[in-house]
């Protein structure tokens, strides 16, 4: 199974089943009681507000760690936040400190080309996909210098609304619910 905790069918709040495993687009799994539901429109469960978190277990992929030389593999943090580490690396819960191999690489968000200019200069724009599921438009020429904390190239943003989605785009993505937190 690609869940670690153990499922019971039951909502411990009202006693109704739960409904089947649902996936955000952040890649977090979870099980929500049968007897409430998600309104995209005001942004609130309604009815009863269970939800039971399931851990996802990290993804083997095809690349190798360039410290060790091992598999990585890629993982979801329970905030949502996706990283490719070590395959060996882990964590001693009771000393807190880290095992094995240490690397972990950080996935910010993706970028897709768009068939479209940027109006402030001309470039071409692309999507921008945030780590936590929420997209923009921005000029290509566009980064960010960590240095001196400052945008660099051409400064044109345009947040897209849930469900917004620009011509030429995958239409499969509706933006991340806001779900209530997960258990400690």
């Amino acid at each position: 199974m690609w869940y670690v905790k153990k499922m019971n069918d039951t909502c411990p709040k009202c006693g109704s089943t739960l409904s089947e495993i649902t996936e955000t687009q952040t890649g977090k799994k979870l099980r929500r009681c049968s007897a409430g539901s998600w309104n995209k429109e005001t942004r609130q469960n309604e009815g009863c507000d269970y939800v039971l978190w399931l851990e996802v277990a990290p993804q083997t992929l095809d690349e190798k760690c360039p410290k060790c030389g091992e598999a990585l593999v890629l993982q979801t943090t329970r905030f949502g936040k996706k990283m490719k580490k070590c395959s060996t690396g882990g964590w001693d819960k009771d000393k807190k400190v880290a095992t094995g191999c240490d690397f972990i690489e950080w996935i910010n968000g993706t970028t897709e080309t768009l068939d479209k200019d940027c109006p402030e200069c001309g470039e071409k724009l692309v999507l921008f996909t945030t780590s936590a599921g929420k997209k923009m438009e921005k000029c290509s020429t566009s980064g960010w210098d960590r240095d001196n904390k400052r945008p660099t190239g051409c400064t044109f943003v345009r947040w897209l609304k849930p469900g917004e989605i620009p011509p030429g785009v995958n239409a499969s993505s509706e933006g991340e619910e806001f779900l209530p937190p997960e258990p400690n």
